[in-house]
């Protein structure tokens, strides 16, 4: 672990540098002034009277970026706080978030948007870019002033967490987020075949007595989305995907030239629907994990560049939220924490993927789909960093926690790689001892 006292101006020594965008991991050094990035070069001995920093046997990477955060606040403050929620994104390794918009009151309003990016730069732990609502309300009939919005700060549009089912309602978000270049994100699934589902449909339902959601719910939403996206040429993300029939639209859809990208969630990529046999609460999420198949079919997407990245969709809730009759219990689990470790665990290590890969596809990937700063570690750029182990075994406790709330399934869970920490503009943050 490095020593590190609150200077904004250090080297960074032994750590083997990753390059996500280039491919590349080699040991380096990095000098670091005023909070930016002034140097990236071989292995060498400083020339100057600044701090050094020893992170020999780490990994220093661009921070990571999640484009599907839920903060909760304004209006959900019991579930998790800006503060909190950021704590946990750079407790992960993140330095820049996009939270979603359905918060109370709804990100419908340019003072929403103000609130959330003025209670950020008072306590936030990273970087909080923030998605405003497609439609007023988040009730998919009536779209928003989106020029206000993207003027307030908003850099994505969203109605996350409820499709819109009126066609022409999307149709027309699509024809003006095309106009003020923003991305609008959709939640595909068709709410009638999905309604009242506490998992997906398969045998595993059947046998549980669980209602549950066919891959059909997820895949005509995604099929119609995708046609009004060729129609009006406006930038459609596809919020976690989690079928193989929705991998298999979207990759079909890219090789038509359809501006269309899409993001698959690591408790997609590394859970199944078998894990929900002992009705443990914390499995259940919405979209709901898949089978085998699916997980294969993301993993195949991630490899061909189908799936363009990964986000959390960090989605917490409290324990008495959590604690009522399955039917009752609401969906989704945190993430932000577990992320890099999950997937390091359960796909670099396991030979599946190469671990500047999953960098990438953790900050540059995420970053370039929305269009925002981030996931780059290059000369002129802010000192927005992660310093990791990929290689340490850890055990993720309960006391580790630092979202405002506890629905993982990952408690007690020994994984491989760790994050120690992160440089926000130089700045460190970390809570590993």
């Amino acid at each position: 672990m490095i020593s590190w006292k609150d200077k904004r101006d250090f080297w960074i020594m032994g750590a083997k540098i990753a390059d996500p965008a280039g491919g590349k991991i080699k040991t380096g050094s990095v000098l670091v002034q005023k909070g930016m990035i002034c140097e990236v070069a071989p292995q060498k001995t400083p020339e100057t009277d600044l701090p050094v920093l020893d992170a020999g046997g780490l990994v220093l990477a661009p921070g990571f970026v999640d484009i599907h955060t839920h903060l909760r606040e304004p209006g959900f403050e019991d579930k998790e706080t800006i503060e909190t929620g950021t704590a946990a994104a750079a407790s992960g390794g993140y330095t820049s978030i996009m939270c979603m918009a359905n918060t109370q009151p709804v990100v419908d309003d340019p003072s929403v948007v103000e609130y959330i990016r003025r209670r950020a730069e008072m306590s936030g732990r990273c970087r909080v870019y923030v998605a405003g609502a497609v439609t007023r309300g988040l009730a998919g009939e009536e779209i928003t002033e989106f020029h206000h919005l993207k003027k307030a700060g908003a850099v994505a549009l969203s109605d996350d967490g409820r499709f819109i089912v009126n066609s022409k309602v999307m149709r027309l978000a699509l024809e003006y987020a095309k106009m003020i270049g923003l991305p609008v994100i959709s939640h595909c699934e068709d709410p009638y075949l999905a309604d009242d589902a506490q998992m997906n449909e398969s045998y595993v339902s059947t046998r549980l007595g669980l209602r549950g959601a066919p891959a059909a719910s997820e895949e005509i939403a995604i099929a119609r989305d995708i046609r009004l996206a060729a129609l009006t040429g406006g930038r459609l993300h596809i919020a976690h995907v989690s079928t193989a029939g929705g991998v298999d639209l979207v990759r079909k859809a890219k090789k038509t030239g359809i501006a269309v990208t899409a993001e698959a969630s690591p408790h997609h990529l590394t859970l199944d629907e078998t894990m929900l046999e002992n009705y443990d609460r914390n499995f259940k999420v919405n979209p709901p994990l898949r089978g085998a198949r699916d997980i294969a079919a993301l993993r195949a997407g991630l490899k061909d560049g189908t799936i363009d990245c990964i986000a959390t969709d960090h989605a917490p809730h409290t324990e008495i939220d959590k604690q009522v009759e399955f039917n009752y219990a609401p969906s989704g689990m945190t993430g932000l924490q577990t992320a890099f470790a999950q997937l390091n665990t359960e796909l670099v290590e396991k030979g599946e993927m190469e671990l500047v890969e999953l960098l990438r596809l953790l900050s540059t990937a995420p970053a370039s789909v929305i269009g925002i700063p981030g996931g780059r570690l290059e000369p002129g750029l802010p000192a927005d960093l992660v310093l990791l182990d990929p290689k340490e075994e850890w055990v993720f406790e309960r006391s580790m926690v630092r979202s405002r709330s506890y629905n993982t399934p990952l408690i007690g869970k020994k994984f491989t790689g760790r994050v120690h920490g992160v440089f926000l503009e130089g700045k460190w943050y970390s809570d590993v001892s």
